[in-house]
């Protein structure tokens, strides 16, 4: 299929490209808009609601902004506040209302300074952030609610170009029932030599990504696989090798074949069943697809990230991400329908719809809950119907035909049972082992290292998520943690299926999945101590938010490392069978 490669190239490309931001110029007096986006508790930065849920004066004619499926997702919701600013204009001083303030409105300005409510603007792409006001403490430790009156905004300018905008709050006023307070703003323009490609450096917070732990930690994990591949091979290698001479020895005379069937033990016995079909076939193969897919994904929008700096762009990750799985459905029905087909399945439809549907499914239904809950609190992160159609429509015209014309490829291509033994008709019986090989231990023990490899990449991850002014950009960094991640799952997996087919145990499709998958197990544990001790997060919309996405994040690690490490032992398991002599 070279040609629907050759489209899915071309496609990604053009999404990658398509999400670069677009380059504003102005003239002199040309009208620069200032989109009001939202409002959220400090400690809470998920809980986000409309900027004018706030009873700040609303413009009568302000306009939305249509952003794009990636934007809306992430949950902003841009107004137009009328400000009156012009490029390279300055204002003094000039007033926007009067807001009069009633028991309503200072109770919510109360609650909203209370809970250190924070916003965010909008300027030429330019995120603005400021908080609402503050508390002022007395001598005698009484507390006076204080509102910012006048907002200072600092704009420097590149020619034709803005750079920065910087916000001051000024003139704060106490909360008065019956008061009339002056809302005003003020504008201050200068010129830079800063140029446009770098006017996004000042959101960046260098010291916190790129500190000497950040660097250490990278280098501990370039270490940790050097060791663990040339102790994986070190071992593998020369055990089998010893086994390989032992199996195709000569038996010369009586005496040393008995010998041999007296000490012959450990994965050779199994080969009559090591290939016999895994139990839950359609299951295993949905899910080898699927992480198949995820790990093809998660290369391809990290690389994208590095190349083209999406952070530039609200909602561009968002975006590359979904037209991304989209079009690389056809890896996850490619793999999913060979693996399927060589193990003499039937029901490959069966087989295609799980592939297409498991993950996509898992994650609406936790979507569904989360967003019911957005919409019981008002909150602008609740997702509008209309894109919940849209995405569904990629996901059933893109998607799903994609899936369904990889698995009958891969079923054609990649389907013919080529297994180096042949399966016995009788399942050999399985012995009784010490309890730390059985496969439930083998698993859980598994994803220790992996998780070792990735879990300060972890905190770096989490905190740029759910803190509201970080923003992620050293994809470099991920870059090489993923190729970490995948090749210590690798070799960890190859050890725990190794292992366990030499306690005769043939069972290893299941295992080897679960042993790189339960990397996702600590990754949830590691949310669950980051919640409780990194952050102040309370109350069920932030809480379900923060547990209900964490949820899907793992679930993705889980399929893509599973996927990952099954497909590793597979590899090696053909490896080792193929030299052998099998009945």
């Amino acid at each position: 299929m070279p040609s629907a490669f050759h489209f899915l190239s071309i496609f990604i490309i053009c999404s990658v490209f398509l999400a670069c931001p677009a380059i504003a110029k102005y003239q002199e007096n040309d009208t620069v808009t200032l989109w009001v986006n939202k409002a959220a508790p400090y400690n809470n930065p998920q809980e986000t609601y409309s900027f004018y849920s706030l009873p700040y004066c609303r413009p009568a004619d302000g306009d939305h902004k249509q952003g794009g499926l990636g934007e809306v997702l992430g949950g902003n919701h841009l107004v137009d506040s009328r400000i009156d600013i012009k490029f390279k204009r300055d204002v003094e001083k000039r007033s926007i209302c009067e807001l009069k303030l009633d028991a309503s409105k200072i109770a919510q300005f109360k609650y909203a300074i209370d809970n250190s409510y924070w916003f965010e603007f909008f300027m030429d792409d330019l995120p603005i952030w400021g908080f609402i006001g503050e508390l002022h403490y007395e001598r005698y430790g009484d507390s006076k609610h204080l509102l910012y009156t006048h907002k200072m905004f600092h704009i420097t300018y590149n020619r034709d170009q803005i750079i920065y905008v910087n916000l001051t709050q000024e003139i704060p006023k106490p909360l008065e029932e019956g008061r009339v307070l002056d809302m005003t703003y003020s504008v201050k323009w200068s010129p830079t030599n800063v140029g446009y490609a770098q006017r996004f450096n000042i959101y960046l917070n260098y010291y916190f990504f790129e500190n000497e732990i950040h660097w250490f930690s990278i280098f501990n994990s370039i270490m940790m696989v050097i060791f663990l591949t040339g102790l994986v091979s070190m071992i593998l290698m020369r055990t089998l090798r010893n086994d390989y001479a032992k199996y195709a020895r000569e038996n010369d005379d009586m005496e040393t074949l008995e010998r041999d069937v007296i000490e012959e033990s450990g994965w050779k016995l199994v080969h009559g069943d090591v290939f016999r079909p895994p139990q839950n076939l359609a299951l295993l193969s949905a899910v080898v697809g699927t992480g198949a897919q995820l790990a093809t994904l998660v290369l391809l929008v990290i690389i994208s990230a590095y190349l083209r700096k999406m952070y530039m762009r609200r909602g561009a990750i968002i975006t590359t991400f979904i037209v991304c799985y989209a079009l690389t459905s056809f890896i996850s029905g490619y793999v999913s329908g060979g693996l399927y087909s060589r193990n003499a399945g039937e029901n490959w439809i069966k087989s295609m719809v799980l592939t297409a549907s498991l993950f996509p499914f898992l994650c609406f239904g936790i979507g569904f809950i989360l967003n019911t809950i957005a919409i019981f609190y008002g909150s602008i992160a609740a997702i509008p119907l209309g894109t919940i159609v849209v995405v569904f429509v990629i996901w059933a015209f893109i998607s799903l035909p994609l899936a369904l014309l990889g698995t009958v490829v891969g079923r054609n291509w990649s389907g013919t049972p080529n297994n180096p033994c042949r399966v016995k008709n009788i399942p050999r019986p399985i012995p009784e082992k010490k309890w730390y090989l059985r496969p439930s231990v083998i698993s859980v023990v598994g994803g220790l290292l992996p998780f070792a490899s990735i879990f300060i990449e972890m905190y770096f991850i989490f905190s740029s998520f759910w803190t509201y002014m970080v923003h992620y950009y050293v994809y470099g960094f991920m870059l090489l943690v993923f190729i970490v991640l995948i090749i210590v799952t690798v070799c960890v997996t190859i050890v725990g299926t190794y292992y366990l087919l030499n306690a005769e145990n043939y069972h290893w499709q299941w295992t080897s999945f679960f042993t790189a998958a339960s990397t996702a197990l600590y990754v949830y544990l590691y949310a669950i101590y980051y919640y409780l001790a990194k952050t102040r997060m309370s109350g069920l919309f932030q809480t379900s938010f923060y547990f209900g996405y964490t949820l899907m994040f793992c679930l993705g690690v889980g399929i893509l490392c599973g996927a990952v490490g099954y497909l590793g032992s597979n590899l090696f398991v053909r490896r080792i069978f193929r030299n052998i002599k099998c009945d």
